[in-house]
């Protein structure tokens, strides 16, 4: 549940602590005193739109955060997600924390329990937090897939959908690379056999990685190797085996420094450094001894590289590339002729639309059977509460249609039909319903969906627009009942509805030295008295007013 609210500069806040409760809370106030800007902070704290717009006027940035307590029945599905994503938890996973900063440049940061999130993880996270619905949501029953996706929401069948598209694509994507190569024909022989040409040399050359490299420095060695085997020998008469070696001057002056260390310690320095110096000669005869016995003349060898060098040269030219790069051309090549001659096999694709269609139809078929059954107890439950919200005798039935061939939402369209009457033949609620009837009907499917919801906190956005007498009584009392499984607040006009809360907060707009504030106020039962008469009277309360709201507030 959402513990506390922070709000800094953030349109017309300047600052508010919010400390929430559990059960239905409702706001109220004056129009325009700032009800939904509140629900609007909380939205931006969950990832939603922001922008510098946003700021309160004459402030350098805003400042939104919320913190969350999370019931251990919660935690196994919420504390696995912080930790595949690297956030840190607190309170052994009790609570969480969205912070977003909006700076005055449009920029924004989001974070998730102190550390670096991106938006889509606040969105995310969020949605498992919070439910908002908008004071004009029951307009999109209107809008076309919008009564298909509320329906699927409900039932919790978003993921099987996902796959049901998934397992679409996959069959459309066959069933292209099936037309495209019925109709390539003989374009495809013509480049297939461009392909098997160009890697006819490059098959009898093999070239290897890092081999080009190899044979480089091999080539350099072998057209040398006279040089070479010169150059060494001479270098070894230098060190070790010819007259006046080095090795053997430096051993006389070893012998002369001991001579003279017997009178003078003061050379002992100079013989300390003279030592490694005639290991390191002697060890560098060593080694070019060792190099001369490896090396050799061999002038077949020295034509087999010269050959494969030149042979890299010519292809590497041929082929517009470097000669280090013909490893991998010529792997690509090869793939490029594989998938050719699968695509030209016309049996294997057409195979594999038929193994993709299969998948296709299985996952789509389960998805129509889980529509099924919750369409039928969705249209019995909306039916029901029809009947508080004075659509006595109609009815609600959710109709789902066959398509000629599936999509990537299933084999079905879906459909809302209602009768507002007794005796009236369901129609599509688009033609049929009024403004205020999709008002309740809407808001009877999001109480009804909220309740098996495992979100644990829910807000409603002035849904109870449009309606007014005793529907806003049973509306009042839905959200009321609502509120015993879950943290429930609601922004409302209807004083039926604010009588019903467990707490209630008025918001306020507030003039101060020329600058306008959003205040809110924490009522006590008197002050609740006050503010549900001024809900019923407007701005002159009166004795009967006064009785009416404590008749409310006493029901």
């Amino acid at each position: 549940m959402l513990q506390s609210l922070d709000i800094r500069d953030f349109v017309i806040v300047n600052h508010l602590e919010l400390d929430l409760m559990n059960g239905f809370t409702v706001l109220t106030g004056e129009t325009g005193a700032g009800k939904s800007i509140l629900l609007d902070a909380l939205a931006v704290a969950m990832g939603g739109r922001a922008d510098s717009s946003l700021i309160r006027e004459n402030c350098t940035r805003a400042h939104i955060c919320a913190n969350f307590y999370i019931p251990p029945e919660m935690q196994v599905l919420i504390n696995p997600w912080l930790e595949e994503f690297g956030f840190t938890t607190e309170d052994d996973g009790h609570t969480i924390q969205l912070k977003r900063i909006i700076e005055g440049s449009g920029r924004t940061r989001a974070y998730i329990n102190g550390s670096n999130a991106t938006l889509h993880q606040m969105k995310e996270l969020g949605e498992q937090l919070v439910d908002i619905h908008g004071q004009h949501e029951h307009q999109l029953l209107l809008k076309p897939g919008a009564q298909r996706d509320l329906l699927d929401r409900h039932a919790n069948l978003i993921a099987i959908r996902e796959d049901v598209s998934q397992a679409y694509k996959n069959w459309m994507a066959v069933e292209k690379k099936l037309k495209l190569a019925k109709a390539a024909g003989q374009n495809l022989t013509k480049e297939k056999e461009r392909l098997e040409w160009q890697l006819e040399e490059l098959n009898l050359l093999s070239p290897k990685q890092g081999e080009w490299g190899e044979i480089q420095v091999e080539h350099s060695r072998l057209s040398h190797a006279a040089e070479l085997i010169d150059g060494s020998q001479e270098l070894v008469n230098l060190l070790s085996d010819g007259e006046n070696a080095l090795i053997d001057q430096l051993s006389k002056a070893q012998t002369l420094l001991e001579n003279l260390l017997r009178m003078d310690h003061a050379l002992l320095g100079a013989k300390e450094a003279l030592e490694p110096a005639v290991i390191q000669v002697d060890e560098a005869a060593h080694t070019i001894n060792r190099y001369l016995q490896k090396l050799d003349l061999d002038p077949e060898r020295l034509s087999l590289v010269d050959s494969r060098l030149q042979e890299y040269y010519r292809l590497a030219k041929k082929l517009h590339c470097q000669p280090d790069e013909l490893h991998q051309v010529w792997g690509n090549l090869q793939q490029e002729l594989s998938s050719l001659e699968a695509a030209q096999n016309i049996d294997a694709i057409e195979k594999e639309l038929a193994n993709t269609l299969a998948n296709y139809l299985k996952i789509a078929k389960q998805l129509s059977r889980a529509r099924k059954t919750a369409a039928e107890e969705l249209s019995k439950d909306v039916t029901e509460a029809m009947q508080s919200l004075a659509m006595l005798g109609g009815t609600f039935n959710i109709d789902l249609i066959p398509l000629e061939q599936g999509n990537q939402f299933g084999l079905e369209s879906v459909d809302f039909l209602v009768a507002g009457h007794p005796g009236v033949k369901a129609r599509p609620i688009v033609k049929v319903a009024s403004g205020g009837e999709l008002a309740r009907i809407s808001l009877a499917i999001a109480v009804i969906a909220s309740r098996g919801s495992a979100i644990p906190t829910l807000i409603f956005d002035e849904v109870d627009a449009g309606i007014g007498g005793a529907v806003a009584q049973t509306v009042g009392s839905l959200l009321k009942k609502l509120g015993q499984s879950h943290q429930v607040m609601c922004v409302t006009h209807l004083p039926q509805v604010a009588a019903q809360g467990d707490h209630q907060w008025r918001v306020q707009k507030i003039i101060d030295h020329q600058q306008t504030f959003s205040n809110i106020q924490i009522l006590n039962r008197q002050e609740r008295v006050q503010e549900i008469a001024r809900m019923l009277g407007g701005a002159s309360i009166t004795d009967t007013t006064l009785r009416h709201a404590r008749e409310l507030l006493g029901q």
